[in-house]
């Protein structure tokens, strides 16, 4: 016991003379079972024990415990050996080993580091974690930071205790106070809906933004699954929760049914489901397809409610144009064009198929609008169809499963009518008997 107070004295003599508002005067509680301390300068002491210590700031809840320490005077640093345990209001850390700098307020831990944010809950795992507190005089967020590819739990003040995490996995990460986080090297951000890739990541809550860089591609996991790539990508984060989902440059949108490239490609999303589509650019034009439509203009504008595909709208030279079959050719395409589109889309099952497909069901073309449709006989579609061409202020196409059903062209209405040329007439059969053989 005596030795115990000694310790506990020395420490804090050191600290008087160098605290300078600083908070932490580290006091030891309970020195071990083996204490010695030796005399480097003139009040300066060297402190070690062993079996079993426990220590903590002065006048504060944060408490070190550790199977051995050493205390060197002139370095102000305090080394804990095995069974590392640190608590205080922000952190509960776990480790091998760890090292604190009392001027600094730095504590550097290794080997199999588990730390949790007492306030969010967040999990952090991995070889060493740098943990900054926050005190007066040198910062006033705390902060970690963590290399070795650790792994993360990330969850935010809000999340209830069975709200799922965040699962982020990064060469290296840091974190400043509980809403900021910078990822870097082979960055993997996971959860049950939702997967995000890059070479570097940025969260913000507060700003409720997030950033991909480095090949950044997203993924949602839900039944019906989309991804987006693209040069850069921002997230929109409202209550950790993903509103948003922003391409810049490069933008590749893929879905079951659909593929959408563009410059610029904003998902709005709700309920952790793909809702809207808004694309535009100058270098590449909004371009979507699919595998019997297509659909180009300056901008594009796509209804996706909870993952089902409703309707498009494109605006500036806008053209669609639309196959009978993965067979047709570019000759065969039907096609309509004008200053605005809007197509109106359904699903429909097919029997033999496991899922319901999207098709157009009616497409309206306005301001300067041209239309090229091809006509099959419906009593025999192996006949060449007959052609129209059509020109008007409006054109409307409404179609029965993958055949055009008619066309409505009006406002200063012209075309041209192309039917298919008919089979030549087949001579008659000759039933004159041949002249027997003489």
């Amino acid at each position: 016991m005596m030795a115990s107070f000694a310790l506990l004295a020395i420490i804090a003599q050191a600290a008087q003379d160098t605290a300078m508002g600083r908070p932490c005067v580290v006091i030891i509680e309970s020195g071990g079972e083996q204490a010695r301390q030796v005399e480097t300068a003139p009040g300066q002491q060297n402190i070690f024990a062993g079996g079993g210590v426990r220590l903590r700031c002065q006048g504060t809840q944060t408490t070190l415990t550790a199977d051995s320490m050493a205390w060197y005077g002139g370095q102000n640093r305090l080394d804990l050996v095995r069974m590392v345990r640190m608590r205080d209001t922000a952190i509960a850390l776990d480790a091998n080993f760890a090292t604190y700098y009392r001027l600094d307020e730095r504590l550097d831990a290794h080997n199999n580091v588990v730390a949790v944010n007492r306030r969010t809950g967040s999990v952090l795992r991995g070889p060493n974690l740098a943990y900054y507190r926050a005190a007066q005089g040198i910062r006033d967020t705390v902060e970690l930071r963590a290399t070795g590819r650790p792994t993360i739990e990330y969850r935010s003040a809000a999340d209830t205790g069975a709200a799922e995490p965040y699962l982020i996995v990064a060469d290296r990460v840091r974190f400043k106070g509980d809403d900021r986080m910078w990822g870097g090297g082979k960055v993997t951000i996971d959860r049950r809906d939702f997967a995000a890739r890059g070479d570097s990541v940025m969260l913000d809550e507060t700003a409720g933004l997030g950033v991909l860089v480095g090949s950044p591609s997203i993924e949602g996991k839900e039944e019906e699954h989309y991804t987006l790539v693209g040069t850069r990508i921002e997230l929109g984060l409202d209550k950790r929760e993903i509103r948003l989902v922003k391409a810049l440059g490069a933008g590749e949108a893929t879905s079951a049914d659909w593929r959408l490239t563009a410059d610029t490609i904003h998902l709005g999303i709700e309920r952790r489901k793909l809702q809207q589509a808004f694309a535009w650019g100058d270098s590449s034009r909004p371009h979507a397809v699919s595998t019997l439509n297509a659909i180009q203009s300056d901008s594009l504008a796509l209804d996706i409610p909870d993952q089902v595909f409703t309707e498009a709208r494109a605006f500036g030279r806008a053209l669609s144009t639309a196959k009978r079959d993965s067979a047709a050719t570019a000759a065969d395409l039907d096609w309509i064009a004008g200053d605005t589109i809007v197509a109106h889309f359904v699903q429909e099952q097919d029997s033999g198929e496991a899922s319901a497909r999207t098709r157009i069901q009616r497409i309206l073309a306005s301001g300067s609008a041209r239309a090229l449709t091809h006509h099959y006989d419906v009593r025999d579609s192996t006949l060449p169809p007959s052609i129209n061409y059509s020109r008007g202020r409006r054109i409307a196409i409404a179609l029965k499963g993958e055949k055009i059903d008619r066309v409505i062209v009006s406002g200063r209405a012209d075309g041209v009518q192309l039917d298919a040329r008919p089979a030549p007439p087949q001579a008659p059969a000759d039933t004159t008997k041949p002249s027997p053989t003489p």
